[in-house]
């Protein structure tokens, strides 16, 4: 058995979305907690929210290098960037993820997150899979020149079983193509055992979800292909030893990028993953 991957802590940075406060602020408080990286949402053009400092995303507009500055003056690291897109809708997340890709390989951030996303109301799948795989052809070859992931996430309506994330991983044969498993989608989509699943896309993990699924939000499982956050890695149904023990045999680092939605729950989350790390 491999035992080559090591496993670090981050926080995704919607664990400060209901917090109205700008990313600068969510970086420190990451630091604050003990968190080794954050991984950050951006956007495209402009929108109130961050222009006003109420809000935690950031505009590829804005100069990369900033963003690593705020995060090396607290001693973060990026895990990853959140640059969830469309596949489906080409004319939004062609230039969208390729520009993802630029901004993260100016910083050296290894991965940017995506899924499917949801899709037109007018196509059909076999339209859907075409344009997902020319989206992804254009990313991806972006994405090796720069080195750069793109890791993709069980989401939307094709990615919630394991035949269907994998049907959108092998449309490109790209090196930069890669799997970030969220455990909370996994679970809540209720058509596969997440630990079976995992077992079977841990090689190619590029990145990974830690969330967790509270006793309430479960009441909703198999309604639903996913959740924005979950509760506090611990406090819900993911048996977290059993994930670690799984992702430990990876042949590769992986950071655990907490999925939560307030900081006591991001507190709680780093004090119990510490614990079983």
């Amino acid at each position: 058995m491999k035992t080559n991957g090591k496993i670090k802590l981050g926080v995704n940075m919607e664990y400060v979305r209901h917090h109205d406060n700008p990313f600068e602020w969510g970086v420190e408080k990451a630091a604050e907690i003990g968190y080794e990286y954050v991984e950050p949402m951006v956007h495209l053009g402009r929108e109130l929210l961050s222009e006003a400092g109420y809000f935690h995303s950031v505009s590829m507009y804005d100069d990369p290098l900033w963003m690593k500055e705020v995060c090396d003056k607290h001693g973060i690291k990026i895990s990853g960037l959140s640059a969830h897109t469309p596949l489906c809708k080409p004319e939004i997340s062609v230039e969208y993820l390729k520009m993802a890709v630029r901004y993260a390989s100016a910083m050296g951030v290894p991965v940017v997150n995506t899924d499917e996303g949801p899709k037109p109301l007018w196509t059909s799948k076999e339209m859907d899979y075409t344009l997902m795989k020319y989206t992804l052809t254009e990313a991806s070859k972006m994405a090796e020149r720069h080195g750069v992931a793109i890791g993709l996430e069980p989401h939307q309506q094709y990615s919630t079983t394991p035949a269907g994330l994998n049907s959108i991983y092998e449309l490109v044969d790209s090196p930069s193509i890669g799997i970030n498993f969220d455990t909370g989608n996994a679970f809540i989509g209720g058509r596969a055992d997440i630990y079976d699943w995992l077992e079977s896309v841990k090689e190619n993990l590029v990145h990974f979800h830690a969330k967790d699924i509270s006793m309430e939000q479960s009441s909703i499982r198999g309604k639903v292909t996913g959740v924005p956050v979950g509760c506090a890695c611990g406090d819900g149904v993911v048996d977290w030893k059993r994930v670690i023990d799984i992702v430990k045999t990876a042949d590769r680092e992986i950071v655990f990028s907490v999925e939560c939605g307030t900081i006591d729950q991001a507190v709680r989350s780093f004090e119990y993953l510490s614990s079983l790390l």
